[in-house]
């Protein structure tokens, strides 16, 4: 009986697995469409396909087109892609971290406190030495995002975890006071901020990739592409720390580097994510959330779906964004939250009876 039990759960688990390479390779699919519409779509009457078929017959393509493809939609495409990937796998390592599937950089405090950073760089920067900020240039606001999610990340885990056990509760409370902190410093920074300040804070809350330029591309994809290259290096770890982290510890994981490690990448994918795009929520949440429900919660697979899916779905919401109201543009924060906050409650519902709380 138990060599039938085995063998079924060994079937049952090729069965995930294959399923989920089948996800990664249509998900690839899916984000290469979403590329491809992001490129192709926009408020000025630019054709990507006329200007490919152009390029093709070796004919010159006309200045506001190369300006429009070149200068605003392919960074704006690539810094889609960064901050979609980057908020999706920040949700399902804090939710491996933490084995709590509430987990998630915008409901624990961890984007506030990357957004409190990237505040108080826009709003302080002109405090600092003219040659300290000539040096740091473009980096002083992701730098400070990050420093500011790293310390919300660390201080989240101190305070959740005890005898190396993570307190959901505490987590969810510790979570509401770092964000309403957060919330408070960063409403004093506000009222410090001129006009000029106000207007760039305003927008830049409700999360949007309009400014997307080469410049910021470069800036942020640094920082978030090590986090996310370092993420599927933790799969075997995060799945170990499913069973706890004694048994963990027992399988040869070494479970302190694995934590040191996945708050160090949370910090960094989100805090450049929130400073190069804004507050946009739910992504964190939902995406890891419907991979598990597809394929499973293994992390080998859960971490590169997740950087697909959200950065696919990123593009697809911004691209609503930018012509649903089109010329004007309207803030993709608000899209993913009308679209991200009904699957959520969706999920809890379906999964009410399962969550302990």
């Amino acid at each position: 009986m138990v060599a039938i039990g085995f063998s079924a759960s060994a079937e049952a688990s090729g069965d995930r697995a294959d399923r989920a390479r089948l996800l990664t390779i249509l998900l690839a699919l899916m984000l290469a469409g979403a590329v491809l519409l992001s490129l192709a779509i926009g408020a000025a009457g630019t054709s990507l396909w006329s200007t490919l078929a152009a390029l093709a017959r070796g004919e010159e393509i006309a200045l506001a087109d190369r300006v429009i493809l070149w200068q605003i939609r392919v960074p704006r495409t690539l810094l889609g892609i960064g901050v979609g990937a980057s908020l999706a796998v920040s949700g399902a390592l804090m939710q491996g971290l933490f084995r709590n599937p509430l987990a998630d950089p915008g409901i624990v405090g961890v984007g506030a406190g990357a957004g409190l950073g990237a505040i108080a760089a826009i709003v302080l920067a002109g405090l600092l030495p003219v040659a300290l900020a000539d040096a740091l240039g473009y980096y002083i606001v992701p730098a400070a995002a990050f420093l500011g999610g790293w310390g919300s990340t660390l201080l989240l885990y101190r305070v959740a975890t005890r005898a190396g056990r993570t307190s959901v509760a505490m987590m969810l409370l510790a979570g509401i006071a770092l964000g309403a902190l957060a919330g408070a410093v960063s409403g004093i920074l506000v009222y410090m901020a001129n006009d000029a300040q106000l207007r760039d804070l305003t927008f830049w809350g409700l999360g949007s990739l309009a400014g997307a330029t080469w410049s910021k591309v470069l800036t942020g994809l640094p920082i978030m592409l090590p986090a996310l290259i370092a993420a599927p290096f933790l799969a075997r770890g995060l799945n170990a720390l499913a069973l706890g982290e004694a048994a963990a510890f027992h399988l040869g994981i070494h479970v302190q580097r694995v934590k040191n490690v996945a708050i160090l990448s949370v910090a960094a994918a989100t805090g450049a994510a929130v400073a190069m795009s804004g507050g946009i929520g739910f992504v964190g949440i939902v995406v890891p959330h419907l991979l598990r429900l597809a394929s499973g919660p293994d992390h080998r697979h859960l971490l590169v779906n997740s950087a697909l899916l959200g950065a696919a779905l990123l593009l697809l919401a911004d691209i609503v964004s930018r012509t649903i109201i089109a010329p004007s543009e309207l803030p993709i924060g608000i899209v993913t939250a009308v679209l991200g906050a009904p699957v959520f409650l969706w999920i809890l519902f379906r999964q009410k009876g399962a969550l302990d709380l």
